[in-house]
């Protein structure tokens, strides 16, 4: 049985800050992810004259209710798609003139149902080249609140930037949405908010579910930031590919609030032996993997990994409703069925699925992993059991586990 210490979640970790910075008071948070997502966002909080003192296993975060305290900023959200999309939420709240910018992957990244609905609550705020893409820049007056509608079909992250803004208004919000797409992350967010004295209450009606945020503010408190379920899902995998395996992951259990958990329900339709407890979970190989039919719209961000293990199973393994996958750090789909194709795998794809026929992959093949860290983290696994597989940008794991390598390398030796 190998014991593994998964780093925090880089979902909870961005949300974290953002509250600590809207809050009224210090907030500390403990065992916050250390990667470039996620320091880009600290980063991107500095621009905009919030005070962070990091310290190797605490952040220390000095709230400004009123929003920014700088009056003008230049913010580069790097490759973080939350920075990219919370910061501007956030920066409206405030007073002043605040100029975002990202990467060329992060430029191509849509935001506009975001700042759409930004304006619809009487922002001012223009795009600097493409239209619902970086750069803009914000122009914060401060936001009276009011009631709009919302399409998070393409991601669930422009209802959670409104959603934290929220109690930030003068008089509340009432988001109504049309389409939402991993569902479990707003319930991270939800829950969070509540943690920093937020009010949210949700209602389903022939409009679509409506969630009303009252004008509440947030109050500073200590957070700790849980592991994140979707790195441990790479380890998951490789216990349940490698017979004999057994792998335990602490802080993931019954009370986790990440809904990329639920990976582990996967594997235990394929066949792995899963046990959760209250404060951690095992999963073990039993020597099967079957092949399955399964729906990742929830927990889409593990789409890869199961794509990754999925040749080894012993029938076909589809996989349906995960078009957002399309429109992440790359075409997480079309890279799956590249990458899968260069070791000799048989592959089908569609607009929102992707089927993977049983076969054993065969190296030597280099993964094209355009700069995305879960196809690096995901053929990962597949490379336990296929020599000769490299990739043309391994660093790129920086963004959400720069010790992934050296992690998964000695994880490796102990299968």
């Amino acid at each position: 049985m190998t014991v593994i210490d998964i780093p925090g979640s880089k979902s909870v970790t961005a949300r974290a800050l953002f509250l600590a910075a809207a809050a009224e008071g210090t907030t500390t948070l403990l065992r916050p992810l250390r990667s470039d997502d996620t320091e880009g966002f600290a980063e991107g909080l500095k621009a905009l004259g919030y005070v962070v003192r990091q310290e190797p296993d605490a952040w220390h975060v000095e709230g400004r209710p009123g929003g920014p305290g700088a009056d003008e900023a230049d913010v580069y959200c790097r490759d973080g798609a939350t920075t990219a999309r919370f910061l501007p939420a956030l920066a409206a709240a405030g007073h002043g003139t605040f100029r975002f910018d990202a990467s060329a992957q992060m430029r191509r990244r849509p935001l506009g149902p975001l700042t759409t609905a930004l304006r619809e609550l009487g922002v001012r705020l223009e795009h600097g080249e493409r239209e619902g893409h970086h750069p803009l820049t914000v122009t914060g007056r401060g936001i009276k609140g009011g009631a709009i509608r919302l399409d998070a079909g393409q991601s669930s992250q422009y209802l959670t930037a409104l959603l934290m803004l929220g109690p930030l208004t003068a008089e509340g919000l009432a988001i109504t949405v049309t389409d939402l797409v991993s569902e479990p992350y707003v319930e991270i967010t939800l829950a969070m908010m509540r943690s920093f004295g937020a009010e949210v209450t949700r209602e389903d009606g022939p409009e679509g579910r409506t969630y009303t945020i009252a004008p509440t503010g947030y109050r500073a408190t200590t957070y700790a930031v849980e592991p994140d379920a979707s790195t441990a899902s790479y380890f998951f995998a490789a216990a349940a590919l490698t017979p004999g395996a057994a792998v335990t992951v602490p802080g993931l259990g019954t009370g986790a609030l990440q809904g990329d958990l639920a990976f582990v329900d996967v594997l235990r339709r394929m066949g792995a032996d899963v046990t959760v407890t209250a404060d951690r979970t095992t999963v073990r190989s039993t020597g099967v993997l079957r092949g399955l039919t399964v729906a990742m719209r929830d927990i889409s961000d593990t789409m890869p990994t199961l794509a990754a293990i999925a040749p080894f199973a012993d029938g076909p393994v589809r996989i349906e409703d995960v078009a957002n996958t399309r429109v992440k750090e790359c075409d997480r789909l079309d890279a799956c069925a590249e990458n899968l194709r260069r070791l000799g795998v048989p592959v089908a794809t569609g607009p929102d699925w992707i089927e993977i026929r049983p076969g054993t992959p065969a190296g030597p093949a280099e993964i094209a992993t355009h700069g995305d860290h879960r196809i690096v983290m995901s053929f990962a696994v597949t490379a336990l059991r296929t020599p000769g597989v490299t990739f043309d940008d391994p660093g790129c794991v920086r963004k959400t586990f720069p010790d992934f390598h050296r992690v998964f390398a000695a994880f490796a030796r102990g299968l």
